[in-house]
């Protein structure tokens, strides 16, 4: 059992009172909204009485555990289904001494980071937002702008509490099968109730920050590889003269003594305005994303070293904006998430010049570097070049032409993002994850019954209907 608490207050009258509530959940990126029934179990003994509930309701389609929701397609949805949210399976623990935290599922990046930078410790990968939960880092196997360095979150998790489908409470460790399956599993083996968390010393919540700005490609992939700090990445304009200009940074951890004086920041950061829900995204077109791109570009220095950032800003920018995918209007967006070997760097041309030539436009592409594959069979990243692209969902001739990038992308033995995808075919996803039935072979052991299931995972053939 884990050293933390993951009953809430007044929860012992919790369990009998279950009453599911009819919801309609989607991804972060918006898109067709599943409607199933929604529960928020404060407690694993919670957990479980929601599962034999679920045994009695011949109706439902299947269980599935959802964190905050920031998952980009249908990964955290089930149509017709049970649906757990996990956002009250609270509580951490720091082990100062093993350099170690166990957290809830529900325990948010951004909470972490606020508990324990101040202590001296800090969370060794973080992704883009600071809104995503333990149990969701680790069932995504989330990765970071340090994945060089650094490896997937799963890579530092020591530790996992799954709640099976037959009821079992488990302690999974590395060397597991089922662990390896769970860390990228997209929550299809179980119940992530907590996990225990190797955490990394620091001495203050600063970064010092390198950027170059470049002309193209092929100069944002130099500078990518240039020496400096672990947490890299490029931001790119598609939108503009020159396909692939923008702007690379490197980070690292500022030490304590270095942080000039006055200097002011934290480890998480606040959001300063929300996106109204009836704001017009016929205002978020390329003339207008275009014009912000040259402005950006045209501010940026041309070369810079050891600027000093708070981790909460650099990390995490776009969570100064609450609710920014509402810009994209009712339709809302779709991410397209993939990456290649090293040495296939034409695929990334190749892709940026389909969606270039079907005038398809990516309001916000970012490029990392990964470093080697982990041993999950379903974790995405691998040793090579990782690009997203934020597209209007509504933008004509999108499908097709992603269909396009996929074959590329599988035959330069590279792979999708399954914690973004909302499309891709289930031929698509076999090209690209090779060691899938061995993971089928994990979970099947874990779930015979297939109580375990999600609208991506329906779809992409992840699990059978």
């Amino acid at each position: 059992m884990p050293p933390v608490e993951l009953l809430a207050p007044g929860s012992g009258a919790g369990v009998a009172a279950l009453s599911p509530s009819p919801a309609r959940l989607h991804g972060w990126g918006g898109g067709p909204p599943a409607t199933g029934w929604l529960l928020r179990p404060n407690g694993a003994a919670a957990v479980g009485a929601a599962l034999e509930m679920f045994r009695t309701r011949a109706a439902w389609t299947g269980v599935l555990a959802r964190g905050m929701g920031r998952s980009y397609g249908d990964a955290a949805q089930l149509g017709g289904g049970l649906v757990l949210d996990t956002a009250r399976l609270k509580g951490f623990e720091l082990d100062d001494e093993e350099g170690t935290v166990t957290a809830g599922a529900g325990v948010t990046i951004g909470e972490l980071l606020g508990g324990l930078v101040p202590s001296g410790w800090m969370v060794p990968v973080v992704p883009g937002t600071q809104h995503v939960s333990v149990g969701g880092a680790t069932a995504g196997d989330i990765h970071g702008k340090n994945h060089g360095s650094a490896g997937t979150f799963g890579t530092h998790v020591a530790e996992i509490g799954l709640l099976t489908a037959a009821g079992e409470e488990l302690s999974l460790a590395p060397g597991d099968p089922l662990f390896a399956a769970t860390l990228g599993g997209m929550g299809l083996t179980g119940v992530i109730l907590w996990a225990r968390i190797r955490m990394r010393p620091v001495s203050s919540p600063f970064l010092a920050v390198d950027t170059d700005r470049v002309d193209d490609l092929d100069g944002a992939l130099a500078a990518l590889r240039a020496p400096g700090g672990p947490h890299r990445v490029a931001w790119l304009d598609l939108l503009g003269p020159r396909p692939g200009r923008g702007t690379v940074t490197r980070a690292e951890h500022l030490p304590g003594p270095d942080v000039p004086l006055g200097s002011r920041g934290g480890a998480t950061v606040a959001a300063r305005a929300t996106v109204p829900r009836w704001w017009p995204g016929a205002l978020l077109v390329p003339g207008a994303v275009a014009a912000f791109n040259e402005l950006r570009f045209r501010r940026a220095p041309r070369r810079e070293r050891g600027r000093v950032e708070p981790i909460g800003r650099h990390m995490f920018p776009l969570d100064a904006l609450a609710a920014w995918p509402r810009l994209y209007g009712r339709s809302g967006f779709l991410q397209y998430q993939l990456v290649v070997p090293y040495g296939a760097e034409s695929v990334l041309e190749a892709v940026i010049g389909e969606l270039r030539r079907a005038s398809l436009p990516s309001y916000l592409t970012v490029l990392k570097d990964f470093g080697p594959a982990n041993d999950a069979p379903l974790s995405f990243p691998l040793a090579g070049w990782t690009v997203t692209f934020d597209l209007p969902r509504a933008a004509p001739g999108l499908g097709p032409v992603l269909d396009r990038c996929d074959d590329m992308v599988a035959q330069a033995g590279g792979r999708v993002y399954l914690s973004k995808d909302s499309r891709m075919r289930p031929d698509a996803l076999r090209a690209m994850y090779p060691r899938l039935e061995e993971w089928r072979a994990a979970r099947d052991r874990a779930d015979p019954d297939g109580v375990w299931r999600s609208d991506l995972a329906l779809r992409t053939g992840l699990v059978p209907r």
